[in-house]
């Protein structure tokens, strides 16, 4: 039970400390811009993974190798294309669009119940409010965009989690992304950097993605992926309430309202999954 307490502990940790990470990124907008303050945190975490994991050749197959790099590549899209969406929609708001990624693959998963694709749709429409025609439609493609690339770094997390031991797959999938990330707003952003700017990518790269990254992946170890899952379902509640502290950001009652209902859909998903995978398991044992 212990065990189980402290993986719960560390999974709200990991996604405390993102939405923590998120909001402190915020404050860079203004000098650098969203794809830079993107562009700094990968970077900065590159760097230090690279330091403190020091990946082996000897650890990876061409397969395993190729899907961190695509890890990487999803981690880079996610991180910018959030980051857009942050510096144009409440916090709250682009977290629940944010989390159509994995409420996705749980859907899949599932089999196709349509009770939660259709929650989470009215938790959408209940966001964006297009009849009122004032929603920021850039800040909300690039959620989804954030979306589809969270969805895949699900995917080949779990591919690499399984295939490479300890760290390693994440010692070559941030490098790769602090590479995309370079490529995309490195040119916009590297001629303004200054040295203070440099400690606070440090700082912030610490915050999201190295230590976060670090707990979700001593989380895994202790709770089966549906528990995980289901914690994972709060991380919109979670970015609503460190917008309202740290940013002032108030949503009105019906975006309240779909946020919940994004949440309650992503809980459900993760519920029907759970199971199918122990009916899959006795079936194989």
């Amino acid at each position: 039970m212990r065990t189980r307490e402290t993986g719960i502990a560390f999974a709200v940790l990991s996604m405390t400390m993102v939405q923590l990470g998120l909001a402190a990124s915020v404050g860079l907008f203004d000098r650098v811009g969203p794809e830079g303050a993107a562009w700094l945190r990968l970077a900065c975490a590159g760097m230090i993974v690279l330091v403190l994991f020091r990946p082996r050749p000897s650890s990876f197959d061409r397969n395993s190798f190729l899907a961190a790099v695509g890890l990487g590549v999803a981690t880079a899209g996610v991180t910018l294309l959030f980051m857009a969406a942050a510096a144009r929609l409440p916090l709250g708001t682009a977290s629940a669009l944010e989390f159509l990624g994995p409420l996705s693959v749980a859907v899949l998963r599932s089999r196709g119940r349509l009770v939660w694709p259709a929650l989470a749709f009215v938790g959408v429409l209940l966001l964006t409010q297009p009849w009122h025609g004032s929603v920021d439609g850039a800040g909300v493609l690039c959620a989804l965009g954030a979306a589809a690339c969270w969805a895949a770094y699900i995917v080949l997390t779990q591919h690499v989690g399984s295939a490479v031991t300890g760290l390693q797959g994440m010692g070559v999938s941030l490098p790769v992304a602090a590479v995309v990330a370079t490529a995309v707003a490195g040119p916009a952003t590297i001629p303004v950097m200054t040295w203070q700017l440099v400690a606070i990518g440090f700082g912030l790269a610490l915050l999201l993605p190295v230590i976060p990254f670090s707990l979700e992946y001593l989380a895994l170890r202790r709770l089966d992926a549906g528990v995980f899952g289901t914690l994972m379902s709060l991380e919109p509640a979670l970015a609503l309430l460190i917008g309202w502290l740290l940013l002032s950001q108030s949503p009105g009652l019906l975006q309240a309202f779909g946020i919940a209902c994004v949440i309650a859909a992503g809980i459900g998903a993760e519920r029907a999954v759970r199971p199918q995978l122990d009916q899959a398991h006795i079936s194989v044992s």
